[in-house]
């Protein structure tokens, strides 16, 4: 895809946010004016509900700042660029490479141009997709779209409600996951190989306790500066080569 391509992923206006919810396209996140309660916004809420799209009552103020037309009419809606995948599809396209999957884990990453960082790198890396969760995190915005550089064309991403079920679930499938921190083993030390999922969390937060907890173990990336860490996409690219490095050494063994 070209970077000069147009992404968009904001709709105003009640008819127009009732249409995109009625054509099955998946909306990431719904803002609503503060006390209304009428007949069509009834109608866009019940169709909300449906899909489980995250709802936020703010103040007109909020949504005037929102607003590219000027015309939101109390609703705006953001919906993907594009369609999300299934887990099950990215483990279905490892088996038929005959590759261990290599899945990315987003923990609470809400800055879209590091979400389309991640994205690119697990494209140029070789990931089979990336996992991020439903709430508290940024979703494919055009904004995400631009800083992948077309890579959500190519790389899958699943988005999950919970995401310590969801590596639960990829446990029973034979994949272990490892978790960036600062305070784990240094990753030239770790073995990265086999079917892996690098878990990676937000520059202010890290790893949330529970996700850190269903991790296997943890890997920290040498630092020899001044400051206390790298940028989150950064650290997930750091330590995807380092998992790409180690599968091709073993490869040629």
């Amino acid at each position: 895809m070209e970077d000069h391509v147009e992404y968009t992923s904001k709709t105003e206006g009640r008819n127009a946010v009732l249409e995109l919810f009625r054509s099955g396209r998946t909306v990431d996140k719904l803002f609503v004016q503060d006390g209304s309660q009428d007949g069509p916004v009834k109608s866009i809420l019940r169709e909300a509900k449906k899909q489980d799209t995250i709802v936020k009552f703010v103040p007109k103020e909020r949504l005037d700042q929102l607003s590219e037309t000027g015309k939101h009419q109390g609703v705006i809606a953001l919906a993907a660029v594009c369609d999300y995948a299934e887990i099950s599809d990215m483990l279905a396209a490892a088996r038929e490479k005959g590759e261990d999957p290599f899945l990315i884990l987003l923990d609470g990453i809400e800055d879209p141009h590091n979400l389309g960082a991640v994205i690119r790198t697990a494209n140029l890396a070789g990931a089979h997709g990336v996992i991020i969760p439903k709430r508290h995190a940024v979703g494919l915005t055009g904004t995400v779209a631009k800083a992948s550089a077309g890579a959500v064309s190519y790389t899958p991403v699943a988005k999950v409600t919970n995401l310590t079920q969801t590596m639960k679930e990829l446990k029973k499938e034979g994949v272990w996951f490892v978790c960036a921190d600062m305070e784990g083993e240094v990753m030239y030390r770790q073995n990265l190989t086999g079917p892996i999922g690098l878990v990676i969390g937000s520059e202010g937060e890290g790893v949330s306790r529970l996700v850190k907890e269903t991790c296997d173990f943890t890997a920290s990336i040498p630092m020899k500066g001044n400051i206390g860490s790298l940028n989150a996409s950064v650290a997930a690219g750091v330590l995807s080569y380092e998992i790409v490095r180690q599968r091709m050494a073993g490869s040629e063994k």
